[in-house]
C-alpha cells in the first residue's frame, strides 16, 4: 500500500485536532477553525496549494483581525 503525501498531511492535521482539544486555549477567532480550513484546502487543492492556503489563513490570525466566517471557496 502506497501512502500518499495528502494522506499523511490529513492524518497529521486530524491528529493535531484531536490532541489540541485537551489543551486549554482561547477560542478560535475564525470559523471554520484554521486546522479545519487547512484540512479542507488540502483535500480540495492538494498538499502544496492546500498548505499555502492554510498558512495564509493562519497568518491572518492576530488580535488586529476580528475573525469571523471565512469559508474556503
Amino acid at each position: 500500500m502506497k501512502i500518499l503525501p495528502r494522506q499523511i498531511v490529513v492524518l497529521l492535521i486530524k491528529l493535531y485536532q484531536n490532541l489540541s482539544r485537551a489543551l486549554p486555549r482561547q477560542q478560535c477567532r475564525f470559523w471554520p477553525t484554521c486546522s479545519q480550513y487547512t484540512l479542507q484546502a488540502v483535500e480540495k487543492y492538494g498538499v502544496f496549494k492546500g498548505l499555502f492556503w492554510g498558512i495564509k489563513r493562519i497568518s491572518r490570525c492576530h488580535p488586529a483581525n476580528p475573525g469571523g466566517i471565512d469559508e474556503l471557496n
